[in-house]
């Protein structure tokens, strides 16, 4: 049992680098594992180390309550109940997540840090993904973190545009579902800092959400994005007729929404990588809906967080 006792902490360090020299961490697989290891060490000495401690102890004539336990027994008694409240608050009800990307401009930036709500569609397993109680069903228009079907140990951020059976169509920087276009009107959008001005924005109608979505370029004058230079942290993006690649619509699109799959989409529309390059997105692969945004952050972008983000609910 001391074996054991010694082996523990060398095999949860092995475990951890092994998934840290891992393509990619899975935090949740390492918290899991950490919890489980932890828990097993506590009961295994409540249940059947101590009370032979404490025997021993008052055969040889000591107080049992003054023997020190294992080191190993005291950090896992102490870590336990914090890893095992933690993984359950990440698995079923809220996980925080950082954005990568632009893909999601200007609803989400590069440097948001997110909350998800995990139960939104439902109660999952961890690790596995897999649903155990339906609590809800994924709306359109929802902004949702899902595992990219290419490479599932990698999370997406996109919204939901296509409900299994939809036929979705982009045309002429316009999106058909089942024969409507949604509704959307542009809206010049100026801002004063130097670098752009313009921004072509869209309001966009997608069920319960009304959301900006960027089309470029569209019949509006404006000057181009100069990427790293504006302090509102917008990075990237280049919009200008001389600078936008190809012709600056969206490529065309028609398709199917298979039964029990998702089509998603970003919000910067000409500068997403989402559904119309890899297709759909199956509900196993769902992990929630991001609901608010709780911090921002961009280490590459000079001038600190944009504390005007920080707590905004996302459309």
């Amino acid at each position: 049992m001391r074996l054991l006792y010694g082996a523990l902490p060398v095999l949860i360090v092995a475990a951890v680098l092994r998934l840290l020299l891992a393509e990619r961490l899975d935090f949740s697989a390492v918290l899991l594992a950490i919890t489980v290891a932890t828990g097993l060490v506590w009961a295994l000495d409540a249940l059947a180390i101590a009370p032979r401690r404490s025997a021993a102890a008052r055969a040889a004539g000591r107080d049992p309550t003054l023997t020190p336990e294992p080191g190993t027994v005291d950090y896992a008694r102490s870590f336990f109940p914090v890893a095992l409240v933690v993984l359950l608050l990440r698995s079923f009800v809220f996980e925080p997540f950082r954005i990568p990307s632009d893909s999601m401009m200007p609803t989400l930036l590069d440097g948001d840090f997110i909350i998800v709500n995990k139960y939104a569609y439902g109660l999952r397993l961890p690790v596995i993904n897999r649903k155990i109680l339906d609590v809800g069903e994924p709306q359109r228009g929802d902004v949702v973190v899902f595992r990219w079907p290419v490479d599932p140990s990698t999370n997406f951020i996109k919204r939901l545009v296509g409900l299994p059976g939809d036929h979705v169509e982009v045309r002429d920087n316009r999106i058909v579902i089942n024969g409507k276009p949604l509704q959307f009107r542009v809206e010049p959008r100026k801002y004063d800092d130097g670098c752009y001005v313009n921004l072509a924005l869209a309001m966009e109608g997608l069920g319960r959400h009304e959301h900006e979505a960027i089309f470029c370029p569209v019949a509006l004058d404006r000057q181009p994005v100069l990427p790293g230079c504006n302090r509102r942290g917008v990075r990237g993006y280049v919009c200008g007729d001389e600078d936008a690649p190809g012709s600056g619509k969206m490529a065309p699109f028609v398709g199917d929404v298979p039964p029990g799959h998702y089509l998603m989409m970003g919000d910067n529309r000409d500068n997403s990588d989402d559904g119309r390059d890899w297709g759909y997105v199956p509900e196993e692969n769902l992990v929630g809906r991001a609901t608010r945004i709780w911090f921002n952050w961009d280490l590459r972008r000079s001038g600190g967080p944009l504390w005007s983000r920080i707590g905004s609910a996302i459309p």
